[in-house]
């Protein structure tokens, strides 16, 4: 069996705080007094074009928030998106270590839209810790969906059983492990300190 090199890695839940999640979403609604019921379903039909680049930070929020007329601006609500990326610090003090070992290819594949995952990088250095980014709005296409794993691996030319898909969600580690990807599922990192030594990956 082919030794695991490889990490891939989910942002949002393992190293930073999720993006645009129903948490931040629900304060947006609250700090800027819109309907939750109508706000969600807005979301949820741009949700798919917003993470996979087919629809502009602009463009969403002109469909989700900005279809009438409001007491505040495109560039107040985008100021309260982006400062609701936040550090998981002891996440990535881990992965500074591992990618310090120049041992293991470091990967981020996630689902997040251009606007805020660029954002993301920049703020918290990300290039930093990563080789690649394989991101929905690059791929165009999200997990859970299994072509998003395979087009990863044809574009590092790995094989599944080489590589180790570490995310804090479920249903995307199903779809990881049904092509021979190892996973992770992330609670808290001493957890996934000891899930990546059973696999002979240390940072020390």
């Amino acid at each position: 069996m082919p030794e695991v090199s490889t990490l891939f890695w989910d942002n949002g839940g393992v190293i930073l705080t999720n993006g645009w999640d129903r948490t931040s979403r629900r304060a947006a609604v609250d700090k800027f007094k819109l309907d939750w019921a109508d706000f969600e379903d807005r979301h949820e039909l741009m949700l798919n074009d917003f993470e996979t680049a087919r629809a502009t930070l602009d463009e969403y929020l002109r469909r989700v928030v900005f279809y009438r007329d409001r007491p505040f601006t495109p560039d107040d609500f985008k100021k309260f998106m982006f400062e609701q990326s936040q550090p998981f610090p002891e996440s990535l003090d881990f992965i500074k270590k591992l990618a310090q070992t120049h041992r293991y290819p470091m990967c981020s594949l996630n689902n997040e839209s251009l606007e805020l995952n660029e954002y993301r990088i920049r703020t918290f250095k990300l290039r930093d810790y990563f080789e690649s980014f394989f991101s929905s709005c690059y791929l165009g296409l999200r997990k859970p969906n299994i072509e998003i794993y395979k087009l990863a691996l044809k574009i590092t030319q790995c094989e599944p059983e080489e590589c180790v898909m570490i995310d804090d969600r479920g249903l995307n580690l199903e779809t990881a492990k049904e092509i021979g990807i190892h996973t992770i599922q992330f609670k808290n990192v001493s957890q996934l300190r000891a899930d990546l030594a059973q696999l002979d990956i240390v940072a020390d």
